[in-house]
């Protein structure tokens, strides 16, 4: 057979590919391949375990001395030249930001959610946060435990 030449056109100019010969699609020198034995893997199936994780607990109460903490975490993250009025100290830079939150967060086991960290601008806003307790009750447990008037009644097990 001839060898057949194939044309095309690329950025620099015209070239020219020359294959030399045909393929040897049916020689015999190419090897067989061994045929693919399945092997048959029996697994042995649980059954799930069917037990859910204790529910995370949100609560949190502020400890009483709370400023005094927060002004010695300031003292460490600052430095000694933080103004008498430290609560009026700004947290614009993010670096010092993530170090004052991160070492409340450990000593107190309650962080700053991603949706206020833009809220927390002064350490003001930091003592803010933290002074306010969180209860881990829902609203309808709330409502259960409330005097309810005698026409209302909420019952769980419907």
């Amino acid at each position: 057979m001839a060898a057949v030449s194939v044309f095309g056109i690329t950025r620099r100019g015209l070239t020219c590919r020359v294959s030399r010969g045909p393929r040897q699609f049916w020689s015999r020198s190419r090897t067989e391949k061994e045929p693919v034995v399945a092997e048959i893997i029996e697994e042995v199936k649980k059954d799930p375990i069917l037990v859910c994780p204790p529910l995370r607990s949100r609560r949190y109460i502020p400890p009483d001395d709370l400023q005094n903490r927060l002004e010695s975490y300031i003292k460490e993250v600052f430095g000694p030249s933080v103004a008498r009025n430290w609560q009026d100290t700004t947290l614009e830079d993010g670096h010092l930001k993530f170090s004052l939150l991160a070492r409340l967060a450990d000593d107190l086991g309650h962080a700053v959610p991603n949706s206020r960290l833009h809220q927390m601008c002064k350490v003001r806003d930091v003592l803010d946060f933290y002074n306010v307790p969180v209860q881990d009750r829902s609203k309808f447990d709330e409502l259960t435990a409330s005097n309810l008037p005698p026409n209302l009644k909420i019952t769980w097990g419907y």
